[in-house]
């Protein structure tokens, strides 16, 4: 069973642009909501993504915190923007940076549209229990909380929230 483990963190400054060495842009959306998981009606988020060139359907586990199921399959770009046009809630625009640190490669996402201004680092981990060298521009963890994941941002954006949330 393939498994993600991941933590994720809040930005603190832009440091990391100067390390960034590619820059991926995205388009993703949700064929369901967090209603139909909350609910425990479904298991799994469904994502259609396309990234540069490429289109993947994803299939992502619920749990809460950093280890889940990910099932992740290419498909065809014209098919992903047709899969696009029936998901529920917004769409995800973001840049995604790689930046190389500590020995891992760190996921910064720039938000855009409804979520500009959010910016966060993810790193994919081998083991749990990894240790994390952690970069001076990386700030709070907050992999566990659920308004952070992107399926949560589809159906409420950055922009939504109030500033005591941000």
């Amino acid at each position: 069973m393939p498994l993600e483990i991941e933590r994720k963190y809040r930005v603190t400054n832009d440091a990391w642009r100067e390390q960034a060495h590619q820059v991926i842009p995205m388009a993703q959306g949700y064929l369901n909501d967090t209603a139909s998981l909350d609910s425990g009606a479904q298991k799994a988020s469904v994502r259609v993504r396309i990234q540069g060139a490429q289109a993947f359907l994803n299939l992502k586990s619920r749990e809460i915190g950093h280890t889940r199921q990910e099932f992740d399959y290419p498909i065809p770009v014209e098919e992903a923007r047709d899969l696009l046009a029936l998901c529920v809630g917004g769409l995800i625009d973001k840049r995604r940076h790689l930046v190389r640190h500590g020995g891992l490669l760190w996921e910064v996402d720039e938000f855009l549209g409804e979520n500009a201004g959010l910016v966060v680092a993810e790193v994919e981990l081998e083991h749990a229990e990894q240790a994390i060298d952690l970069p001076e521009w990386v700030g709070e963890e907050v992999t566990d909380q659920v308004r952070y994941y992107n399926l949560a941002l589809a159906a409420r954006p950055y922009s939504h929230w109030p500033d005591a949330e941000r």
